[in-house]
């Protein structure tokens, strides 16, 4: 038989269907969680999204869960890039959430929320019974150095429990199996913000930047104490540029709650903060591409900056202490004191601790979410999930849940709670008065937890 030869009255062939898009919402508490969850969402779906053939579009939608911490504007712009417009991120509640999941109907849910948050959303979303579920997604934003067991089983019932290293996904299974539930859950990756490039020194360029906490140490004495160190060796070395990186400005919130900010004891620093003395705001991975040696007592940039093999130091000045968060870096050769550090030394962090703490230094970190990515897909080709089952229920902890369910006003059931606000449709004007309200409020309640509670507590120590 002859070939067949080409006519121009031959239909055209058919274009492949376009693949649905993969719906993926993120919902935050905090500036921080929310740069982890929107980052952690493109990870776990890059594959998805790679451009190649077959590639499935993702759609990826910023919701804020309402509340102390929820981040102002300027925050979120200072996060950095995560792929998503801080223009399109929209603030709800636990209800409107749960609601939004029921009607928008999500593949994938990222919780980048504080265990309470987690725990009460987990069962919020099984109360909703739906047909086809998302695959629900947590984690931790940084280091884990206190209430592990309480945080773990918070979030224990999401499909995915990812560890950002090999000693916390150790540390997570333990702690599971140790009181009987499933930790199959656990799923080691890393810290989805570590990036950049690594460090070089530079001709010319001496740049010592401090990483503040909001919370570590607590203290009015301990973080005056710091700061008189900081300027202190920014006067020993008058050549040298001494940054004070902080998380945020007087007034607005971040994961743990600022009640000392070190830009107001900065103003009184007798004899004023020397010309080689800053206070910067930013992202932190831009500060760091000009540091040459990161300071802190505990802080997730440390991570950060031995992933970029900036040297790093942990501070020892206030002991080595549980409540400091600093005794998680017993063993990696990174603690030191002031006084050594005005005198030149820098420590060298060791390499067998450093193997285990997920900063993936050696240049494997292009790999470290291959394992969670593969598990997110293989649970949303399954296609119907079993239902959502937390450790925690009203019949094994009906002393603690209730409580954890009611600040979201949801019933012990997960149902929505009599008197809680439901989302309607609502007339324009009436809409925007209920905003402006809702806005009132909040701007009264983070002033009542930053100025007001601090200074009862401070009565009640007198």
């Amino acid at each position: 038989m002859p070939p067949r030869t080409s006519n121009a009255a031959d239909p055209a062939p058919t274009p492949a269907e376009p693949r649905p898009a993969l719906r993926v919402a993120v919902l935050a508490d905090s500036d921080t969680r929310w740069k982890w969850g929107a980052l952690t969402a493109r990870r776990l779906t890059a594959e998805a999204d790679g451009g190649g053939r077959g590639a499935r579009p993702v759609e990826v939608s910023g919701l804020l869960l309402r509340g102390r911490a929820t981040p102002t504007p300027r925050q979120l712009a200072e996060v950095g890039e995560v792929g998503i417009d801080a223009d399109q991120v929209r603030e709800v509640t636990a209800v409107e959430f749960l609601h939004t999941v029921r009607d928008e109907g999500y593949d994938v849910v990222v919780l980048a929320l504080v265990g309470g948050g987690v725990q009460a959303m987990l069962h919020g979303l099984a109360a909703l019974n739906l047909t086809r579920r998302p695959v629900v997604v947590t984690g931790y934003v940084g280091v884990v150095y206190e209430k592990l067991a309480d945080g773990l089983l918070l979030r224990h019932g999401a499909d995915v429990v990812l560890a950002n290293s090999a000693h916390d996904a150790e540390r997570f299974r333990a702690t599971y199996e140790g009181v009987g539930a499933d930790a199959s859950a656990v799923t080691e990756a890393a810290l989805p913000f570590l990036g950049g490039a690594p460090y070089t020194p530079e001709e010319g360029r001496d740049t010592v930047v401090f990483a503040a906490q909001p919370s570590v140490p607590a203290s009015r004495a301990d973080r005056a104490y710091l700061l008189r160190r900081l300027v202190e060796h920014a006067r020993l070395h008058p050549r040298r540029e001494v940054l004070l990186k902080l998380r945020s400005k007087p007034g607005e919130h971040t994961t743990h709650i600022e009640e000392l900010p070190y830009q107001k004891l900065a103003q009184k620093v007798p004899g004023g903060l020397p010309p080689n003395f800053r206070l910067v705001y930013g992202h932190m991975g831009e500060v760091l591409d000009r540091a040459d040696l990161l300071v802190t007592v505990s802080s997730t940039a440390a991570l950060e900056s031995l992933h970029r093999r900036v040297p790093t130091a942990i501070l020892t000045d206030l002991g080595v202490r549980e409540p400091l968060g600093n005794h998680h870096f017993v063993g990696s050769g990174l603690l030191t004191s002031w006084d050594r550090l005005d005198g030149g030394f820098r420590p060298r962090p060791d390499a067998e601790w450093l193997a285990g703490q997920g900063v993936a230094a050696d240049g494997s970190y292009s790999a470290a979410y291959d394992t969670a990515r593969a598990k997110v897909t293989a649970l949303l080709a399954e296609g119907q999930l079993p239902p959502l089952a937390p450790y925690y229920t009203p019949a094994t902890a009906p002393g603690y849940l209730p409580g954890i369910l009611a600040r979201h006003h949801l019933a012990p059931d997960g149902t929505r709670l009599p008197g809680a606000a439901a989302p309607q449709e609502t007339g324009r004007v009436r809409g925007a008065v209920r905003e402006t309200v809702r806005n009132a409020a909040r701007g009264a309640y983070r002033h009542g937890v930053q100025r007001v509670a601090p200074v009862i507590r401070r009565m009640g120590e007198l």
